[in-house]
């Protein structure tokens, strides 16, 4: 899997990355057992990964923190006016 830019991920839509991001888990999950096991050929993977997912999470993060604001103005708008 290639890296994503965060310009990228910012293009799709929540399911998509929600999707991604189950995906990344279940990598993740795999390498922590390839790992223990001895198995691994690219270590610098679980990190490369890690970081994927820290990333998606924040754009999600900021998508429901621009939807909160949305809400709020709309409601002040709505009570004031």
């Amino acid at each position: 899997m290639a890296k994503y830019k965060p310009k990228d991920l910012k293009t799709k839509t929540t399911d998509e990355l929600k999707d991604q991001l189950k995906l990344l888990r279940k990598e993740q999950f795999n390498l922590r057992f390839q790992i223990s096991n001895g198995q691994n050929e690219n270590p610098a993977r679980f990190k490369f990964i890690r970081k994927e997912i820290a990333c998606i999470k924040t754009i999600l993060n900021n998508f429901v923190w621009k939807k909160l604001e949305e809400f709020r103005y709309y409601a002040k708008k709505n009570l004031n006016g």
